[in-house]
This record gives structure tokens, sequence and C-alpha cells, in this order.
């Protein structure tokens, strides 16, 4: 049979941008489609806005560090509008860049909603017409949840609306402490924004190192978040002023200029038409894969985070690379989640590679845990009464480093470099023998020669 496409795409993200633009550059006749804007998720609403935002909620502590180092500052002021309007710029050049890398590899852009019509058929609603293709890949990606069980969810925004508020709020309450909530509570806090978490459970960060976590819930707090544990909000309202009441399951009211959702993320699979096309999903309604990221349909793939393996760009990034490997180059590659390096950019920052203590301890019956926490060299002279922490988990049986984990500046930077060596098996002995480079932060990552403790079978020995 002859189809109107080698492969076509649906969602303009990393992932399926990657994957439409490197077929096309192997010869391949590729269509990919967009309904919102190329980039995705990462590019418009997600990982690079963010970051932005996260340099310009710096500053102002950069301003008052500054006098400890000899210099004078003068009255400073924020426009909340500049950076919206310089952010934007940004990511319209970025998105351009993303077209146009389409473009010079032959892959047929479309800016429309696409949705499955079959095993080889694509509707393209802005065109009201369907496309066929021998292959197809779907990478729509996901969208915050709007919680819309919550009583007065209308009045609250969501992650994607964050970015372009018309003005910024006096106050705000975050409801969520996952690392997207995290990292917009250091956001707003730095911007001047009175601001509160609301979580339900007893620690921010469920799912990475408790003592990662303890430690920037006292960071936060030394920064004025006030974080507010194992309570959810039950009901929003809208007062006549704007302000949003708030009513916490504890009883308490707060009266907030904004209220911010950050509970998880939802697939954008509804109304996609997989099951015209026989893609079979889970419960929530992420894409089932198998180990090459192919769906319950023979001629369709998934990839990113619309499968719920891992949700990273570059994981999305990485599994269209293994798709184009494997389909066509003939060349099997399964996508490799595991020693993923991950960053929450939040004041200050963590960097993480492998297990957290807590998941060591269920895996290993031996393990020796390094750890040094100590005021960055940076603020010696600041006096900003802040703590830095690096933190190595080593199986004491093969001396393998299992997991490192660092909360302090540029700890993201380091994470990426530390999953370099973890990757290829790297060994305490090995940290044990490259020389420190002094005077800097990531040097104790070298100079901690004796465990801090060691727990067997989960229990601290003494």
């Amino acid at each position: 049979m002859k189809y109107d496409y080698d492969l076509f795409v649906i969602g303009g993200g990393s992932g399926g941008v990657r994957a439409g633009r490197r077929a096309g550059t192997l010869g391949h006749k590729v269509g990919i489609a967009e309904e919102s804007r190329y980039g995705g998720t990462c590019v418009v609403r997600g990982c690079v806005p963010k970051k932005l935002y996260v340099y310009a909620s710096t500053f102002h502590e950069s301003f008052e560090d500054a006098a400890g180092y000899g210099w004078t500052v003068g009255d400073t002021s924020f426009d909340w509008k500049k950076l919206v309007a310089s952010k934007e710029a940004e990511i319209t050049r970025l998105e351009n860049l993303y077209r146009s890398g389409l473009k010079s590899n032959g892959v047929e852009a479309f800016d429309s909603r696409a949705v499955l019509r079959g095993p080889h058929e694509v509707y393209l609603e802005a065109e009201d017409r369907v496309v066929t293709a021998e292959r197809i890949v779907v990478a729509v990606g996901g969208t915050p949840n709007r919680h819309v069980s919550l009583d007065g969810h209308e009045h609250a925004i969501i992650s994607d609306e964050a970015f372009d508020l018309a003005e910024l709020p006096k106050s705000i309450v975050i409801s969520g402490a996952g690392y997207i909530a995290v990292e917009f509570a250091g956001i707003f806090a730095g911007l001047g924004v009175d601001t509160t978490i609301v979580y339900r459970g007893p620690e921010i960060l469920n799912g990475f190192d408790n003592e990662v976590r303890a430690l920037l819930h006292e960071e936060y707090e030394k920064r004025g978040i006030r974080i507010i544990t194992e309570q959810v909000i039950d009901k929003i309202e809208l007062g006549k002023d704007g302000t949003r009441m708030t009513h916490l399951s504890g009883g308490e009211v707060l009266e907030v200029g904004q209220v911010m959702l950050a509970l998880g993320r939802l697939p954008l699979t509804k109304n996609l038409g997989l099951e015209l096309a026989g893609v079979g999903t889970d419960e929530r309604g992420y894409i089932k894969v198998n180990e090459y990221s192919r769906t319950s349909c023979e001629s369709i793939w998934a990839l990113g985070d619309v499968t719920d393996r891992v949700q990273l760009t570059p994981v999305a990034i990485h599994e269209a690379m293994c798709f184009i490997s494997t389909e066509y180059k003939g060349i099997p590659e399964k996508p490799d989640h595991d020693l993923i390096a991950t960053a929450v950019f939040s004041h200050p920052e963590i960097g993480t590679v492998g297990l957290s203590e807590e998941q060591a301890v269920e895996k290993y019956s031996k393990l020796n845990v390094f750890r040094a926490n100590f005021k960055p060299m940076k603020h010696a002279l600041t006096g900003r009464d802040t703590r830095m922490l690096m933190k190595l988990l080593v199986d004491a049986e093969s001396d393998k480093v299992v997991g490192a984990h660092v909360l302090g500046p540029d700890a993201g930077e380091m994470a990426q470099i530390l999953a370099i060596p973890m990757k290829m098996g790297c060994t305490k002995a090995d940290f044990d023998r490259t020389m420190a480079l002094h005077p800097s932060s990531a040097e104790e990552l070298v100079t901690m020669y004796e465990p801090t403790y060691t727990l067997i079978d989960g229990v601290k020995q003494s």
C-alpha cells in the first residue's frame, strides 16, 4: 500500500520534533502536526520559561549579598511585565528554530490538531482531511491537572498560566509539593510574593532523599516561604476585590491574591482516537508501550510524557532517538531509563542521580553514607544563613556509588557531570583517587574519605 507519509508525528514537542527531524534527515517523507506551539511543554510552558523565571527570582538575593563583597547597590525595582515580554521573545525564537529545523530536513509541518482515525490514518482538523502514514508516532505529552473536583477550582491557575499573569500577585497559595510546586514557590517568593505551600503529605518533594527534602524545607522557611503540610485545600471562594478565600482542611482560611494548583499532570489522550487504532491505555489514560516504545497497534509508537515512563524532556528525546535507530537504521535500541540526572531549580537548587537513601537501604544490605553539610564559600562574606549538602550512597559490598545528592548553588550542573561516572559504574575508590579542585564546593564530593554512618539492613550503626 502507498501511504502519504513514511512517518507522521502527532505532537510538536521535543520528542516528536526529534523523531520527525531525524527521520527526515534519513530521507523519509515525514509529516508532523501540532495544535499549539512547536517546542511543546518544555520550550513554551515548562523547563525553559521556568528556568528564565528562576534566574529572575535570584537577583534580589544577589543585590543583598553584594554588600558583603564591598558593593553598594542602589534602589532596585522589578517589572513583571518586562520579564513576561522578554520570556515571550525568547520562546518565540526557540519555536522558530524548531520550525526551521523541521523545514530544513524536509518535514512538512501542520498547525493543526491531529487525531487518529485508524492504524495508518490521521485526521487533520484544521484542514478537514485525512492523511495516511506507514508509521505513526504519538508524542502529545501531558497537561497540568486542573483538579476539577475541587470546589472553586476555576478561581485558581495552573503552571501553564503562571508564566503570563497580567499582574504579579502580592500573595499566593500553591497546592502541591512536587518539583513544579516547589520551583514556582521559589520563583514567586524570590520576586517578592508572599508565598505559601499547602501539601497533603508530611514533607515536600516526595520521592527525593529525605535529608535533602528536610533541608530544603528549612531553607525555604528561612526565605519566608510558609509550608503547611498534612492539609489540603477544601474550597476556594472569589472575593469581591478579586482575592481568593482559600479554605484549608485544618480550618484556616487564607486570603490571597492568587492560588496555583500543582497537583500532577494528565496525558493529553482524551478524544485522540486511540480506540480507533487499537492503541491501549492504562486506567489514567497514559499510552501503554513495550520496551521499544511500540503501542498495542503495530504501526503506532508513543514517546515522552504521554507514556508516563519518566516525564523529562531529555528522556523524550532519547526515546525518539531509540525509535529512529530501531525502525529506520535497523539497530534495535531500547530506551535506558536508569541513572537519570534530575534537578529541582529551587532556592537553593537540588541535583540528584540514582537512589535516595530510603531506596538504597531497600536494595543493599550494607550501605555506606558519606555526607557533608556546610556553608558555601560564596556566603563566607555575605552573612546569609544558608547551608549546602553533599551526599554519596555507596554499596559497601561492591564499593559502587549508587546515589549522589547535592543541595546548594549549581547543584544541577554537578548532577549532570556526576551522572557520567555513575553511568560507567564508578566506585567510591574512583572518587577518592580523584584530585580535588580547590577552592570549590564540588571538591567535597572527592574528599569525603570515611563514611558518616553505615546502614546494615536499614539500621544505622553506632
